[in-house]
């Protein structure tokens, strides 16, 4: 249980050979929770892409738009700077911070 709102802590789903979880939240809003295909952001190296079996890494995102693919097409979230965390298949994007 979350003890900040007494709810159950969402389970991550099993996933595909070629998937990853995505999470991307604000402190008041979350933005994508899912299973994805794919996660595009930009950081001061330039633009890149999250797949599957990627490496673990931190990182700041620029402003600009995240993209993430998954079977219903492409979500695209405009955001502020951003903390992303990539590990285990699981990507977690922290907006406005």
């Amino acid at each position: 249980m979350d003890q900040s709102t007494d709810k159950p802590e969402k389970s991550i789903p099993k996933l595909g050979k070629d998937q990853i979880y995505v999470k991307i939240y604000a402190p008041f809003k979350d933005y994508y929770d899912g299973v994805a295909k794919s996660v595009t952001a930009t950081n001061n190296t330039g633009k890149f892409d999250v797949l599957a079996q990627h490496h673990n890494f931190i990182t700041i995102l620029n402003a600009g738009e995240i993209i993430v693919r998954d079977d219903q097409g492409d979500h695209n979230i405009k955001s502020e700077p951003a903390i992303m965390h990539v590990k285990g298949n699981q990507v977690i994007v922290f907006l406005n911070v």
